[in-house]
């Protein structure tokens, strides 16, 4: 009986670390919520500094709290695991306005670039490449159907180096100019005005 009593009080203290530590990954995961949530306001009332600030922010949460990366665990097919896939995603979507590398995604599962490509194209269908141009047009789509920006701002917002090269690419993707697309999406595009809004 003193070996089970002894047991039991030995697993209380990891009882206690484990709740306490389902508590932090809560606690970060509001924080992170409500960061994502500033980052969209921001972004509507044209801030890139805050905007850059928060992003950072974001990011530094999300490596404190997410899941300690140990010994890489094989997954059926080659692909990433859930929670690999999600601190990817996640990384990508908040570092869309910079240059994203397929060694800094590597590190963040702890896989060689060559081995994380695979895993990655087994898991999203695509290159790490061709899935971050695919979620800066969706970022850029967004903003031009909700924010009166001017294609400059959008592009520097999206990670393009500038308005010709969002111009250019968003094309590629959806058959339209950025001005065509948004004269199509915003609340009351019927106005010439909107379909000539861009930077000088």
């Amino acid at each position: 009986m003193m070996r089970i009593a002894g047991k039991e009080s030995a697993e209380a203290p990891i009882a206690a670390r484990s709740a306490s530590a389902v508590a932090a990954t809560a606690w970060a995961d509001r924080v992170i919520a409500l960061l994502t949530t500033a980052v969209t306001q921001l972004s509507r009332d044209k801030c890139p500094g805050a905007h850059s600030s928060i992003l950072e922010a974001t990011s530094l949460l999300r490596v404190q709290f997410c899941p300690p990366v140990g010994k890489v665990v094989p997954s059926r097919g080659g692909r990433l695991l859930a929670w690999q896939s999600r601190r990817v995603r996640d990384y990508i979507d908040s570092h869309l306005a910079d240059r994203v590398r397929v060694t800094e995604l590597a590190a963040l599962v702890n896989r060689s670039p060559a081995h994380f490509s695979r895993a990655f194209k087994a898991t999203f269908g695509e290159t790490p490449r061709a899935f971050v141009f695919r979620r800066r047009i969706e970022l850029a789509a967004k903003y031009l159907a909700s924010t009166d920006m001017c294609l400059s701002e959008v592009a520097m917002h999206c990670g393009f180096a500038d308005q010709a090269h969002l111009c250019r690419r968003f094309r590629e993707a959806t058959g339209r100019t950025p001005t065509l697309w948004r004269h199509g999406h915003l609340p009351g595009a019927d106005d010439e005005d909107a379909l000539a809004r861009q930077c000088s």
